[in-house]
């Protein structure tokens, strides 16, 4: 009779651990999917039968009709926000109890992740925030445009000097290549041709240290949903060990030598680096420059708060690396999808390069910051490809103090949130929602004219989250777009080629956004 016994207590413990679990929101009155036990809402991700963005949209149909829904990422019962009032509500009114991002890493396993802004908590990441938001002023834009600049022409260089009418380029790689070099002279003071000098050790490290493929990242990623526990008990880190080493090496030689140089560069090291003396100030100049675009956050008091915090040379390398690890991978897939977009829409693709032309003529061949931003067709452009593909799936905020969700409907009943509860904010669901963009599907700029813009609802446009805690490099993104392909555009034609895949097939197996097959594009010269 033992075996009836041991039986028991495993279908006893089976329960408690692996079912019970999964009925959190159903015991709260939150209507939720039919999560299966171990995997939760999160089977078809794990087997790679669907892509990350099917999974949001899938959590975000599951329940139709209501403002949230609960979801488990395996057993973690995470609550979806659906309603942009809502949204508002928890990320800008009542962000005092949203304050964090769920902890990926504690900082005990990796410092250079956890001491990162993206990682920070509490006050220390609203230090952190205010003490690097003077880097992404509109002023301290105006002075990278001309690093940025730099960089687009050797890119376009670089395919002029084939002397081919038409050149065949997978733009992930090419355009990775691009954003690795703008961060490494406007964040590390570091100049670099990735095109012409493909292997160069600041790209593969940067392509190392943002790379999540193969077997055993993968299971170190499902080991951090699962049993997230085990990365403190292991020390086991975000970025392996030639790459910290490099970084490290990298922030703590390039601040020697200005220490000791008297060397001021107006880049993000010199700015953490007056920081850590005590002498930063910020200077208010949002409304004296004209901003990058529709789809810049605004920065929050938080950020413009003074501080007087010290830092060592492990917190600038860890915010140096993040801004890099943001920027090289993600801005990069945001220019392939509009390189996408702009290659199969040819009429788009004209009319843009027709405002191209005009302000190449009045500026006599000679691309300012000023005529670049004001260039309004590029922005509706860049706006709708950040809405039909932003470079975040989804954003989670952590329950910081109980908070209670009033009811405003009759089936909704007072939801008290408890703290560590999980919020997710569906970016890609809701910019796909018919209710709020009529063919979510078709890539539409005319969304975002002066005369159709001001229809957008508050909060149903997220591409760089929403509240204080809203992504601090989104005017460096947009720019950096902008002033790659005004330059590609200008002197390149982007079309379809026979590698080209049309409709374009997500990854299965990526946690962004990517096609599957990759982006193939022709650039063919054009005659001037």
């Amino acid at each position: 009779m033992l075996w009836i016994f041991l039986a028991t207590i495993a279908l006893a413990l089976f329960y408690y651990f692996i079912v019970k679990p999964l009925k959190y929101w159903t015991k709260l009155g939150v209507k939720q999917g039919n999560p299966t036990p171990l995997f939760g809402d999160s089977w078809g991700t794990f087997w790679k039968t669907q892509s990350m963005a099917d999974f949001a949209q899938q959590v975000y149909y599951q329940v139709p009709n209501v403002r949230y829904s609960g979801f488990y990422q395996f057993s973690k019962p995470i609550l979806v926000l659906k309603d942009p009032e809502l949204i508002k509500q928890i990320t800008v009114k009542d962000f005092d109890h949203f304050v964090d991002h769920m902890t990926v890493i504690p900082e005990e396993a990796d410092p250079l992740w956890g001491k990162n802004l993206f990682s920070l908590t509490g006050q220390r990441w609203r230090d952190m925030r205010a003490t690097l938001s003077p880097s992404f002023t509109s002023s301290k834009m105006k002075f990278m445009f001309s690093l940025m600049a730099d960089a687009a022409h050797d890119f376009v260089q670089h395919f002029k000097k084939k002397n081919e009418k038409i050149v065949t380029v997978e733009m992930k790689d090419t355009f990775t290549r691009y954003t690795n070099d703008v961060i490494a002279t406007t964040a590390f003071g570091v100049k670099v041709d990735s095109l012409e000098n493909r292997d160069n050790e600041f790209y593969l490290m940067g392509k190392e240290a943002t790379n999540f493929s193969g077997f055993f990242k993968n299971l170190k990623f499902l080991l951090l949903m699962i049993v997230p526990c085990l990365y403190k008990i292991f020390s086991i880190s975000m970025f392996n060990k030639e790459v910290s080493m490099f970084f490290r090496g990298l922030i703590t030689d390039t601040i020697r030598t200005r220490e000791e140089k008297h060397i001021v560069r107006n880049d993000m090291i010199n700015l953490l680096m007056e920081a850590r003396k005590g002498s930063i100030h910020k200077q208010n100049d949002e409304t004296t420059l004209v901003d990058t675009g529709f789809a810049t956050v605004k920065e929050s008091e938080v950020g413009k708060a003074k501080v007087q915090r010290h830092l060592t040379d492990e917190d600038i390398t860890a915010q140096a690396l993040i801004f890099f690890f943001a920027g090289f991978d993600s801005v990069a897939s945001l220019m392939c999808f509009m390189a996408y977009e702009l290659g199969v829409s040819q009429e788009i693709q004209d009319r843009l390069r027709e405002e191209i032309e005009v302000t190449m003529r009045e500026n006599k061949g000679k691309l300012t910051y000023e005529s670049l931003l004001k260039m309004k067709y590029m922005d509706m452009v860049v706006a709708e490809t950040l809405r039909k593909w932003p470079g975040a799936i989804a954003v989670d905020r952590i329950c910081t103090k109980p908070y209670t969700i009033e009811p405003q409907t009759p089936e909704e009943q007072h939801l008290s949130l408890e703290k560590n509860t999980v919020i997710s904010l569906p970016i890609f669901a809701i910019h796909r929602d018919p209710k709020f963009y009529p063919e979510p599907e078709k890539f539409d700029p005319e969304r975002f004219s002066d005369e159709n813009k001001d229809k957008i609802l508050p909060c149903t446009y997220l591409p760089f989250g929403a509240g204080p805690r809203n992504c601090i490099g989104s005017r460096f993104a947009i720019l950096e777009i902008k002033v790659l392909f005004y330059h590609i555009l200008s002197n390149f034609k982007i079309f379809p080629v026979e590698k080209t895949v049309i409709p374009l097939k997500l990854s299965k197996t990526t946690f962004n956004l990517m096609s599957d097959g990759g982006f193939w594009f022709g650039l063919e010269r054009l005659e001037k």
